[in-house]
């Protein structure tokens, strides 16, 4: 099957991760946890609401993969100790968080409170609630404590936060949907694309979003 990659697509994904970025350094340490309380998990529900599952994914890879080679992009840091370190467990997953909050959240039908709703939901739980799956477990795998204290350093904490990230999240991507959508955005429906086929030559064409 053919790949579509867009110019515009490209640049919005490096738009997104450099807000991602930016977002890194608004964050507040609370003094009992090494995880602190950031705006870049934000950055990621808006890359993945914003641009869809592939350049979701494509924009949060990107400063993951750079800040691991060494680049002090998250609050300034970078390199194996990042993401390595306590916190790393929630780096690692955020490109497959923004993978599955752009792939329900563009999924979402109409632009009234239900959708609202469904848009939250999406974005707390893929958002927000999947980054603990691996963040909590790395967290007392590198401070050699139990779960249980591992819930109550890297979890407990954040709910309220996170949930009030994900409603303002929500309530951005409603009305910017209705004249961006995703796919215009990055430029999949009716753009000049690139075809990456194995099987045929570079050329470029035509893609209307259905």
């Amino acid at each position: 099957m053919a790949s579509k990659i867009t110019i515009r697509g490209i640049v919005f994904s490096a738009i997104f991760a450099a807000l991602l970025i930016v977002l890194s350094f608004l964050q507040i340490n609370l003094g009992f946890t090494p995880v602190p309380i950031t705006l870049a998990n934000m950055g990621v529900m808006l890359a993945g609401a914003f641009l869809g599952a592939g350049y979701g994914f494509f924009s949060v890879f990107l400063v993951v993969v750079l800040t691991a080679i060494g680049l002090p992009l998250l609050n300034g840091a970078g390199g194996l100790a990042i993401v390595l370190g306590p916190s790393g467990g929630y780096i690692w997953i955020w490109p497959f968080c923004a993978f599955f909050v752009g792939f329900f959240v563009t999924r979402v039908k109409g632009n009234g409170i239900l959708a609202l709703i469904q848009i939250f939901l999406a974005v707390m739980i893929f958002g927000s609630l999947l980054s603990y799956v691996t963040g909590v477990p790395w967290l007392a795998h590198s401070l050699n404590v139990p779960l249980d204290r591992a819930l109550v350093l890297g979890f407990y904490p954040y709910l309220i936060g996170d949930t009030l990230k994900a409603v303002l999240t929500a309530l951005i991507i409603l009305p910017v949907r209705r004249v961006y959508p995703a796919w215009k955005l990055v430029g999949t429906g009716g753009a000049k694309v690139a075809t990456l086929d194995e099987n045929a030559p570079l050329e470029s064409g035509t893609v209307e979003h259905p």
